[in-house]
């Protein structure tokens, strides 16, 4: 099974000083689990907003995906279109919201997918948007029927994972931050699904 992971700098791992991030701690606590030959691809770039991933995600997975084989895609963004560097969102939620549906259109049209929701920031003004970005995908992938992960909730109420954002720069967590993404999304159904 081949999987990519498509996404900002939290799929990336950016800050995490085992260079793993949450896809490769996922993955590895796939082998673990499974009999399934495991190819795992990190598309993660910083600072990435949804109208980025829009344009270079179906080139990026067609040079990675060998198509007479079992290949998927897991994606997670929103983060980087919520950051306020001027004092507003990078990006604003409807205009999220609109590419976050050409992106999953155009993806489900040709992959299984799997979405995981974009993750909390240190900063109350950055959650609002995050927090609205949330609702808005989560209620984006009930209509298009692709399985969402909320993980914006259970972590921003882990005083672990919010230390660590204080600890840093107030938007990545550091290894065991990374952990707790990886652990939700290998506790969640759908993804264990594809394990079977």
């Amino acid at each position: 099974m081949h999987v990519c992971f498509i996404g900002d700098s939290l799929v990336l791992g950016t800050h995490d000083p085992e260079f793993c991030g949450w896809p490769g701690r996922l993955a590895a606590m796939a082998l673990a689990v499974t009999d399934k030959e495991l190819n795992v691809y990190n598309l993660g770039i910083r600072a990435n907003r949804t109208n980025d991933i829009l344009e270079r995600w179906p080139t990026e997975t067609a040079r990675r995906l060998p198509q007479d084989q079992d290949c998927r895609l897991v994606f997670s963004f929103g983060g980087a279109d919520a950051s306020r560097p001027e004092g507003y969102p990078r990006v604003d939620a409807a205009t999220s919201v609109s590419n976050a549906r050409l992106i999953m259109q155009a993806a489900q049209a040709q992959y299984q997918v799997l979405w995981i929701g974009p993750t909390p920031m240190h900063k109350p003004e950055h959650n609002q948007g995050t927090a609205e970005l949330n609702r808005g995908y989560a209620g984006l992938a009930g209509e298009l029927d692709i399985s969402y992960l909320d993980v914006f909730t259970p972590l921003s109420a882990s005083h672990v994972y919010l230390e660590e954002l204080q600890a840093g720069d107030g938007a990545h967590p550091g290894a065991t931050g990374y952990r707790l993404i990886a652990e939700l999304v290998a506790g969640w159904d759908a993804w264990r699904a594809w394990l079977r």
